[in-house]
Order: structure tokens, then C-alpha cells, then sequence
């Protein structure tokens, strides 16, 4: 708790606040104090033990990540909101996984880019907030800045992060985006809840790469998230094989989640599936020029990896795949592509089919 007072008002304004909220298409709002120093220790440790990878932007801007009013100065309160992104009318996961002919794209990115979506219902949030109290200064983020965004959510109740270090709520899993208000409004503070993991391990258990090295602690290193979208070059040989037909990101974690069972499909039309990529067949993809690439993922998350990452990621696959002609046409095809990255795992791909012919 901090030591401001809260005007008599302001409870009855965070009423208002959250009616506005949820007209807004938000499922959930909290709010917490600035005090993230319990973080910010789990950060360096984390930091220490180069966990983040080729992240270097997560040991960047000093304690602005860690110390909001270091990054808004004079911020004491930061709303932090959920929006749910489960699309329910998507394929069924598992199944696109069992398919290697197929390529598994996690559900987040399997519609439009939430970034701008969230931020622009933040901001609308925003300006009602500071039309109903006259003076308010704010800055609004969705994953747009050195924000503690699970922190943020854990301290302002929206729910408590997982052994795979997502945020999990009891009513409604894991599927939802976050988003943040840092404000200078003293809010009341939501309460935090505990911590509902028990003693199940199940999302340890089934990483494919084990990158939960603990409860609690994620090696991004080896995190298929990180390897196929925040990596930018070759993707480590040992962890080729595990990836199976993850072409971006992994939900390995999230699926497996008993809590899971209580997420909410989302109502975002944005969120669903676009051009099929809920399940797409792999040899599609890997036809696709930068053209095209740049064509169907406009105003796509997954446009910002760039064709010549999304390219090394379906050879991965391919290479994993069951041994057909087509698929040894197709990556022999790519084997005079410019790149030395996307020929360096067309080759591996070949070398994989190689050795089930042998």
C-alpha cells in the first residue's frame, strides 16, 4: 500500500471505471500500487543467469521496467486490464499437433495484432476517465514498453503467475492480453489473489524443450516462443528435433493447464482465425514468397518476425515431418534461397529425410 489518500470519490469512480471497462470489451480490471520490488529482485536473478537470451531489451532502460514512475513520472496507480483471445471456433490444437503435414501457429497470433486493438480501447478507457475527474495524466501500454506486465496483473488481482510464468485466473485460464494504464489518479487498490498451482507440474512435464527449469522459472533460451519468434538467427540444432510442427510460438504450457478448462471464448471477432491458420498445411506455407508473407499477415503479430525467421521455422517442421516426395521437392527447392540462415535449416530438413531413407 502506499501512503496517499484516497479522495471519498474515488471509490465510487472505480465503479464507473470498471462498468466503462467492460463496455469496452475488457473481461476483468484491477488496480495496484507502483511498488514492484519483489520483481524487480526476481528479474536480476533472472537477468543473472542470462535466462532472457538474445532479450537485450529486457536488461535495458535501467529501473524503468521495474519502477513505473521512473518511466511515467508521477505515477502512483496503474490499472492493468484482461482481455480474453481464446478462439474457440479455431481447430482443435492437439490435432494440428499430431498432424505433421500441418504447421501449429500459437492461438494468440491466429488473428489480427492485439496490440493496437488493446491500446486504442485503453486509451478510449483513458480519456472517459479524465473527462469524468477533469485532470488526469496517463500513459497506456499493451506490451509496448519496459512494463512488468505479469507483475503488474499479479499485484492488481487479475490472477497469479503460473509455474510457466504466465498469469492464470480461476474463473477464466490463461488465454487473455494484458494491457495497462499508468495514471496519477489514487485509485483503491484491487486485492492480488493466491497462488492455485498446488502440486501439479503438468506444464513442466510436457515442455517439449524442458524450458521450465523450475516452477516459477523459464529459460527463454529454450522456450519454442522464444526460438521461433524473438530468435533471430540459426535456432540451436538440439532443439530442432523437439519443435515438432511449431512454426510460432507454443502453447505446450497453456493446453495443458487444468485451469484451462475455465477459459472464456473470446468475443473479439479480430482474435479468430484468419486465412486458415489454424491449421495450415505446412508445404502451403513454405510456397508462400515475401510477397505473399507481407500480403496475409498484414496486421498480423506474426508479420514482425519477418519471412526469412517464418521460412526457417516451417523447414524445422519439415524436416520433423513424415519423409514424402513433395516435402523433399519442396526444401530442395529452397536450397540455393539467398539466405545462409534459411539454407542452413533447408539443409538440416534434408538431412532428417536422409537419414528416414536410410
Amino acid at each position: 500500500m502506499t501512503d496517499i489518500n484516497t479522495p471519498p470519490d474515488v471509490s465510487e469512480l472505480f465503479n464507473k471505471i470498471t462498468v466503462w471497462a467492460e463496455n469496452l470489451g475488457f473481461q476483468q480490471l484491477g488496480v495496484s500500487d507502483v511498488n514492484l520490488s519483489e520483481a524487480e529482485s526476481a528479474l536480476s536473478v533472472w537477468l543473472a543467469d542470462q535466462f532472457h537470451g538474445e532479450m537485450d531489451y529486457m536488461a535495458r532502460h535501467g529501473v524503468k521496467r521495474t519502477q513505473p514512475g521512473a518511466l511515467v513520472e508521477g505515477t502512483v496507480r496503474v490499472i492493468t486490464v484482461r482481455m480474453d483471445y481464446w478462439p474457440e471456433q479455431a481447430a482443435e490444437p492437439w490435432a494440428v499437433m499430431k498432424d505433421d503435414q500441418k504447421g501449429f501457429i500459437s492461438r494468440y497470433a491466429l488473428g489480427r495484432d492485439y496490440h493496437k486493438l488493446m491500446r486504442r480501447r485503453l486509451a478510449k478507457l483513458a480519456e472517459k476517465i479524465k473527462a469524468e475527474v477533469g485532470e488526469m495524466s496517463y500513459r497506456v501500454f499493451c506490451d509496448s514498453a519496459p512494463v512488468m506486465e505479469k507483475a503488474l496483473a499479479e499485484k492488481s488481482g487479475i490472477g497469479w503467475q503460473g509455474k510457466h510464468s504466465n498469469i492464470l485466473n480461476r474463473e477464466h485460464g490463461s488465454f487473455f492480453f494484458l494491457g495497462e494504464i499508468y495514471t496519477d489518479l489514487p485509485l483503491p487498490l484491487t486485492e492480488p489473489t493466491s497462488d492455485h498451482c498446488g502440486s501439479c507440474v503438468a506444464c513442466i512435464d510436457i515442455c517439449p524443450t524442458q524450458a521450465i527449469v523450475a516452477p516459477y522459472k523459464v529459460d527463454a533460451r529454450r522456450c519454442i516462443s522464444y526460438l521461433t519468434i524473438e530468435l533471430k538467427g540459426a535456432i540451436p540444432e538440439e532443439f530442432r528435433s523437439m519443435m515438432g510442427n511449431r512454426i510460432y510460438g507454443c502453447d505446450d504450457c497453456q493446453l495443458v493447464c487444468p485451469w484451462n478448462k475455465f477459459a472464456q471464448a473470446t468475443v473479439e471477432s479480430d482474435y479468430l482465425p484468419r486465412h486458415g491458420l489454424d491449421s495450415p498445411q505446412l508445404l502451403d506455407l513454405f510456397a508462400w514468397d515475401e510477397k505473399t508473407f507481407l500480403s496475409r499477415f498484414e496486421g498480423s503479430p506474426i508479420r514482425r518476425i519477418g519471412y526469412e525467421a517464418w521460412i526457417r521455422n516451417i523447414a524445422v517442421a519439415l524436416g520433423n515431418a513424415k519423409t514424402t516426395t513433395a516435402i523433399i521437392s519442396a526444401l530442395r527447392a529452397k536450397l540455393s534461397y539467398p539466405s545462409e540462415l534459411v539454407r542452413e535449416h533447408v539443409v538440416w530438413a534434408l538431412t532428417q529425410h536422409e537419414k528416414a531413407l536410410d
